[in-house]
């Protein structure tokens, strides 16, 4: 089960670095190509999906932990913080777009090729994966 769960973290942690990685060198080919304001909306955007994500990903940790933690208890207990941030990712994209919309600083297309940054990242990690054969690291290889 360790072996596992290391497994998926260091996926996880792929993920997110990926994207942030993904996001500065698709920002800088904008760069060169369209100008700052297009390489600024892509930064943008990659560091929105970034935020979503790991929010979205500490969130899902803490109820996984939680509702392991308490199976027994009739009534769960779930801090407010992590309904903050389960929620407050969708506020802040609200915000974001808002912003972008309404204010028109930055072109909306580069934000939202930002925001596909995670998906890419999710991507690259499954070829990643299959590359690899899917293959689980050996549990005594771990330590």
């Amino acid at each position: 089960m360790v072996g596992e769960e290391n497994f998926y973290r260091a996926a996880e942690r792929r993920v997110e670095w990926l994207t942030l990685g993904l996001g500065t060198m698709v920002a800088l080919a904008a760069e060169i190509r369209y100008g700052w304001r297009a390489a600024l909306g892509l930064a943008v955007g990659a560091a929105l999906a970034w935020v979503n994500y790991r929010w979205l990903k500490q969130a899902v940790d803490v109820l996984a932990r939680l509702s392991a933690g308490q199976a027994e208890s009739s009534k769960v207990r779930i801090p407010k913080r992590i309904y903050a941030k389960f929620f407050g990712r969708f506020a802040l994209l609200l915000v974001a777009a808002y912003a972008i919309l309404s204010r028109s600083w930055l072109p909306a297309a580069a934000i939202l090729a930002g925001l596909f940054t995670l998906v890419a990242a999710v991507l690259v990690e499954l070829i990643y994966e299959l590359l690899r054969g899917g293959r689980q690291p050996d549990a005594s290889r771990l330590r």
